[in-house]
């Protein structure tokens, strides 16, 4: 079916992280929000009528999720769309892949062990890594024409004497797919040095470019230390739903795994709409991926012309992946503070700072292209306004002075 991206969906009064919540990051109401990353899309129609069915029945008792119809349809998903194998058995529920990742750090790992990850980064992944007690160590991505690249001669080094190397695939926040040779590398250093891989895989599935995302799994033959954390949540816009999934081929730490969710933290009964979210979301809806990458596409394509042409102190290049704008700001004549002072407090727009996601990204801007196109217009045309005042005041004390 043909659905429509363009249409406005007001989700204020809904108790909504990215709209009702604004104010508890950039400290201001009523700012056009371009921030947390979900979408502002309506969910694919055969989920809609599913959980419509499913809440007419009136019945919302205790649910499982060790069976066929769930494991099949990731597994099955899988194959067609990312051309990657596995084994019902190694699936299992979990509330969400943050939480998976916290666990695995724990059963992978012993306190004070180090634990590489790359920067920039999700923030999520400096502060699990921290919080569990463990050593972070960051391996600093190189931006080179638009792009970033690995240091593997450096990240071999820093590897040495890790435990865990914690992969985001496709990358938050510069939107990077690594290619099969990266990933072929970074596993044949983790190899070597025995340290295990954890790949958190929930944006697989918004790809911009050619490039094809390698599901961490396709490497089993090479390493068997790998583990997947993943969802529907991104690709569909549910997390509000609740539900994702790990992929443990390892049969030891997947019973400990779900000795953990089962016995310790009480987590392994699924929401319902989840579970179905991600059966109906996997079997049935592929036409709504497709449609929706074309149209985050051109909202890409849209900022790139728009920068270009009106604010050509920042540069922008077309992402791999996901439906986040990774935008340079380190030829804009002001400070990351000025910046955002003069998005909130004149611009009324709520965009994410680069450093928010570790020191790679200072002097960046996160921008959540996964809106509609007039939203995205309205909120370009607000970070203009913004410069255009700091531009014209930049000797000034400030936009709330």
């Amino acid at each position: 079916m043909k659905y429509n991206f363009d249409e406005i969906n007001n989700r204020l009064g809904t108790y909504c992280t990215q709209w009702d919540y604004i104010e508890d990051r950039f400290g201001e109401k009523d700012l056009l929000p371009f921030s947390i990353s979900d979408t502002d899309f309506k969910i694919p129609k055969p989920i809609s009528k599913t959980i419509q069915k499913v809440s007419q029945s009136e019945l919302y008792g205790y649910t499982r999720w060790n069976h066929e119809d769930f494991k099949g349809s990731i597994a099955q998903f899988y194959k067609r769309r990312h051309d990657c194998e596995m084994n019902l058995d190694w699936i299992v529920y979990s509330p969400s892949v943050m939480y998976s990742v916290s666990l695995l750090i724990r059963l992978l790992s012993k306190p004070k062990d180090k634990v590489v990850t790359l920067n920039p980064m999700y923030d999520s992944f400096f502060t699990v890594i921290q919080d569990n007690d463990r050593q972070l160590e960051s391996h600093y991505l190189q931006a080179q024409n638009g792009t970033y690249e690995i240091n593997f001669s450096l990240l071999e080094k820093q590897l040495k004497d890790a435990t865990i190397f914690l992969l985001c695939s496709p990358h938050n926040p510069t939107g990077r797919i690594w290619t099969y040779e990266e990933m072929e590398k970074i596993i044949s250093i983790c190899k070597k040095y025995g340290v295990k891989i954890i790949s958190d895989e929930i944006h697989m599935d918004i790809k911009l470019k050619e490039n094809k995302h390698i599901p961490l799994l396709s490497f089993l033959d090479i390493y068997d230390e790998l583990y997947t954390a993943s969802s529907c949540s991104k690709t569909f816009n549910v997390p509000g739903l609740i539900g994702s999934y790990a992929i443990l081929p390892n049969s030891q730490v997947k019973d400990e795994f779900l000795h953990m969710t089962r016995k310790v933290d009480f987590l392994n009964s699924p929401s319902i709409f989840g579970m179905y979210a991600t059966m109906v979301g996997y079997t049935e809806c592929d036409d709504y991926i497709d449609q929706m990458n074309d149209y985050i596409r051109k909202n890409m394509e849209y900022v790139q012309q728009f920068l270009f042409e009106n604010l050509p102190d920042f540069h922008f290049s077309m992402p791999d992946g996901t439906y986040l704008g990774w935008i340079d700001a380190r030829n804009v004549p002001f400070t990351s503070e000025q910046i955002q002072d003069a998005f909130v407090h004149v611009g009324k727009v709520a965009i994410m700072k680069g450093e928010t996601y570790g020191k790679a990204g200072e002097k960046y801007l996160r921008l959540n292209c996964g809106c509609p196109k007039a939203k995205l217009e309205d909120g370009l045309q607000r970070m203009k306004k913004a410069m255009d005042w700091l531009y014209t005041n930049q000797k000034g004390g400030g936009p709330k002075e």
